[in-house]
């Protein structure tokens, strides 16, 4: 059996008047991003990136807009001082773009730091040191003063080499599992360094407020946010940053509810790699504001190619089902669903509409480089006929009528529940000119021309069967009418034509190419074909024959 008896509420809760952030409904502008990829996410790594490798994805990060980058640990091991040295060396941080460099408040790490970033155009050292209850107690056996007394002496030295090294530096520190910790004693160990950092105008610092552990509901990690943010010293001057993990998979709420407390910086990650469950999700806080009409100043417009790039330098898998970012997360296999999405889409056009309200879809899959016929409406068992057919249509230029859209996604349907096995559009494609699309029923037309009087028209039109040409002639009140009575003259057959509709179709070059579709009735069922050609008389005949080919499959010859 669980015994939850052993779990106790682990963080503190702020006094109820720090709650103004529940008077706000949305966020309005996007936070300062940086990316903690390099650090955090690849620590986090069962195998840590290459050299090459994190060259490779820095320029990614560099291409998605990101302006702060922690780039490592370069204390930590020779690959992370070897990659900082690189960027600096060969000039690779563009002048718009600040690295950031972490390191604990010991001072070698810090001395070593300051090495890796001799000579950097612009840089963030961010220290840290533990101030939790948890590991006051039990990590470093401390007082509240000594704990206290590790952070400034980090902040005095971080200053003075600072004014020592080569390179243009700012300041972050962190009081690190701040979720564990008392808030007047985080914000008294905050000021403590802030003090001795001095921020001003042209010193802007940053005061990181690590969720390093989830351990509340998102709203009181806000309220302790609004706390600090109303009693830092030197506010107007510090930038208030977050770094939220994901233990309680509220990562993406935390940050935004925080955001809504006067938060001005996100640290996190693409597809929220990090340690354990890990950083906070960049894609989706940003998407999320995108999906709202804020403009992240992120370009998230090729979502793929992220996802390949991560998938390949870092070895982990952005699961299907991860917001905006997975494979499934715009595809629909239910029939509702389908034909809910095939409507509103086409409501769009119809009313030419620029605001985005497609049902089941938060935002257009094409603003991330997603398609709509290979990662919207996706072909299984469980598929509609509204789905299958605005597929065919919006891949491949076939407007079927409802009728033959529903007997076509029953072809379709079938044939999936039998393979088991989700149909791709080409296959969707290839299933519809298999069973349906110029087939040869046996029965040829090989020529035919029409005379007009008034409004009847006379068809004289020669068929060719088992190598047999036999001319007929038949009267209709239009060409297709006529065609159609010879055809039954010719074959004996009784049946009724039912359904006729055609459209035009692009094809090579200037030349459009016509669809007809056809549905013959005979005792009460229902048999469809289709057919093309540059000419429309005779993409009619096609359909035709190729109805009466599917209707005639089972007859005794």
């Amino acid at each position: 059996m669980m015994d939850s008896t052993k779990y106790r509420v682990g963080y503190f809760p702020v006094e109820k008047k720090y709650n103004k952030w529940v008077e706000k409904d949305h966020i309005e502008k996007p936070p300062v991003w940086c990316s903690v990829d390099m650090r955090d996410g690849n620590q986090s790594l069962v195998i840590p990136m290459s050299l090459e490798e994190k060259l490779e994805y820095y320029k990614v990060l560099l291409d998605v807009g990101f302006k702060e980058i922690e780039v490592g640990f370069p204390a930590a091991s020779e690959t992370e001082y070897e990659f900082l040295r690189t960027l600096i060396d060969n000039n690779m941080i563009p002048e718009d773009v600040t690295v950031q460099v972490l390191t604990q408040c010991r001072e070698h790490i810090i001395r070593k730091t300051f090495d890796a970033c001799k000579g950097a155009p612009s840089a963030i050292i961010h220290f840290y040191n533990s101030v939790s209850v948890a590991q006051r107690e039990q990590v470093f056996r401390k007082s509240k003063e000594e704990i206290k007394k590790i952070a400034v002496d980090g902040a005095k030295l971080v200053k003075k080499l600072a004014a020592e090294y080569e390179g243009n530096f700012r300041f972050e520190y962190s009081p690190e599992s701040f979720t564990g910790t008392e808030p007047e004693y985080a914000l008294e160990v905050c000021n403590a360094v802030l003090d001795v950092l001095e921020p001003s105008e042209t010193n802007n610092v940053i005061i990181n407020l690590p969720v390093t552990v989830e351990m509340s509901l998102p709203h009181v990690y806000a309220s302790q946010v609004e706390y600090m943010c109303e009693n830092l010293k030197y506010r107007e001057f510090v930038t208030v940053s977050l770094h939220p993990h994901n233990d309680r998979g509220t990562g993406v709420a935390d940050t935004e509810l925080a955001l809504l407390a006067g938060a001005d910086r996100v640290e996190g990650t693409l597809f929220g790699n990090g340690e354990r469950t890990g950083n906070v999700d960049i894609i989706t806080l940003a998407m999320n504001m995108y999906s709202h009409g804020v403009d992240p100043k992120l370009d998230l417009s090729d979502m793929n190619r992220l996802v390949e790039a991560y998938e390949r330098c870092t070895r982990m898998h952005v699961y299907e089902r991860a917001p905006y970012a997975g494979a499934l997360v715009f595809a629909a296999f239910s029939g509702s669903h389908q034909d809910a999405i095939a409507k509103g889409m086409k409501y769009r056009v119809e009313k030419d509409r620029h605001e985005w309200n497609v049902p089941y879809i938060p935002v257009d899959p094409k603003d991330i480089g997603r398609t709509y016929d290979a990662d919207v409406i996706r072909v299984n068992s469980q598929s509609g006929k509204g789905g299958i057919g605005y597929l065919l249509e919006q891949a491949f230029g076939y407007n079927l009528p409802a009728k033959m859209r529903e007997h076509f996604s029953y072809t379709c349907k079938d044939i999936s529940d039998r393979e088991h096995k989700e149909l791709k559009p080409d296959e969707v494609l290839n299933i519809f000119k298999e069973h349906y699309l110029n087939l040869n029923s046996g029965i040829e037309i090989t020529d035919f021309d029409f005379d007009h009087e008034g409004d009847k028209v006379k068809a004289h039109i020669t068929f060719k069967k088992d190598g047999k040409e036999t001319a007929m002639e038949a009267e209709g009140n239009g060409a297709l009418n006529a065609i159609n009575k010879a055809l039954c003259a010719f074959t004996g057959k009784k049946y009724t034509l039912q359904v006729f509709t055609q459209h035009s179709m692009q094809g090579d070059g200037s030349r459009s190419v016509a669809v007809s579709y056809i549905g013959l009735e005979r005792d009460g069922s229902m048999f469809w074909g289709a057919g093309t050609d540059t000419d429309v008389i005779t993409a009619s005949t096609k359909a035709l024959l190729s109805a009466f080919c599917n209707m005639t499959k089972g007859d005794v010859k």
